[in-house]
C-alpha cells in the first residue's frame, strides 16, 4: 500500500525544503541548527520510509557535515581562548562554536532535501513545476528528457571500455585512457542530446501554442500542509535561537 506523503506533489515538498533552507541560511548558530534537526528526525518516520532505506540514501550527508566541521574547526575565525596554534591552523571557542553550528546546519539543510525527495518521480514533479509553478514547458520537458538520459551514461561507459578491449587498446594504462574515454563519452551524449532535441521539436514539444497535459497536477489541503509543515519548523528554530540569545544574523 501506497504512503500518503508519497502522493504529496513534488513542488510541495520542494517548496518545504527551500522554506526550510531559507530560514536556516538567515543564522549561524547551533541552537537554530539543532532544534530544526531534533524536530525534522522526530517527524521523519512518519513519512513512511524504511530505516535502511533513510540511511542509505542520507549517508552522503552523514559523511559530508563532519568534513566540513573539521574544516571550520582548523581554519575559522578565531575568538575567546585558543588551545592550539600550527601554522594557518587555530582552534579556538570561536572555531569549536562555528564547527558545531556550521555541521549542525548541513545536516539540518540537507537531509530534508534528501528525505523529501526519495519518492518523487521525475515526472511527476516536472508536471508540478509546469503545471503548479508555472515554469516554462519547453525548460522543464528538456531537463526531464536530460535527466531520464543520466541513467544511460553509466551503460554507455562501460560500452566504451568494451569497445576499447576489443580493439585491444583497453588492456592496460586504466588511468591515462580516462581523459580520452570521457572526451568519447561526451561526444556520445551531444550526439544522443542533439537526435533527442530533433525527436521532441517533430513531437511538436517546441510548439508557440499553450499545450495539454497527461496528467493534471494537483495542489490541495496535504500540499499546502507540507508547505506550512516546512516553514513552521523554520521558525520554530529561528525562535529558539532568538529566545536562548545564540541569533547570529548571517550578515550582521
Amino acid at each position: 500500500m501506497t504512503h500518503p506523503f508519497s502522493r504529496i506533489n513534488p513542488v510541495a515538498k520542494l517548496g518545504a525544503a527551500l522554506l526550510l533552507a531559507a530560514c536556516l541560511v538567515l543564522t549561524v548558530d547551533w541552537v537554530s541548527a539543532g532544534t530544526a534537526l531534533l524536530l525534522e528526525l522526530a517527524g521523519f518516520p512518519f513519512l513512511g520510509i524504511g530505516a535502511r532505506r533513510f540511511w542509505l540514501r542520507t549517508l552522503p550527508v552523514w559523511v559530508a557535515a563532519p568534513l566540513t566541521g573539521i574544516t571550520i574547526l582548523l581554519y575559522g575565525r578565531p575568538s575567546g581562548t585558543i588551545y592550539w596554534e600550527w601554522f594557518a591552523v587555530r582552534i579556538s571557542d570561536g572555531s569549536l562554536e562555528l564547527a558545531l553550528a556550521t555541521m549542525l546546519r548541513v545536516v539540518a539543510i540537507g537531509l530534508p532535501a534528501v528525505v523529501l525527495f526519495i519518492t518523487v518521480d521525475a515526472t511527476d514533479l516536472a508536471d508540478g513545476l509546469a503545471q503548479v509553478w508555472r515554469l516554462p514547458s519547453r525548460f522543464v520537458l528538456g531537463a526531464l528528457a536530460a535527466f531520464r538520459l543520466v541513467g544511460l551514461f553509466a551503460n554507455d561507459w562501460r560500452y566504451l571500455e568494451l569497445a576499447r578491449r576489443a580493439r585491444g587498446v583497453g588492456d592496460a594504462g586504466r588511468i591515462r585512457r580516462i581523459p580520452g574515454q570521457v572526451f568519447a563519452l561526451l561526444v556520445l551524449a551531444i550526439r544522443r542530446g542533439s537526435k533527442l532535441a530533433v525527436a521532441m521539436e517533430a513531437r511538436g514539444f517546441g510548439g508557440p501554442i499553450p499545450r495539454t497535459w497527461a496528467r493534471e497536477s494537483r495542489f490541495e489541503m496535504g500540499e499546502w500542509g507540507t508547505l506550512i509543515t516546512g516553514l513552521m519548523v523554520g521558525m520554530i528554530a529561528i525562535a529558539a535561537a532568538v529566545g536562548t540569545g545564540h541569533w547570529n544574523f548571517i550578515v550582521g
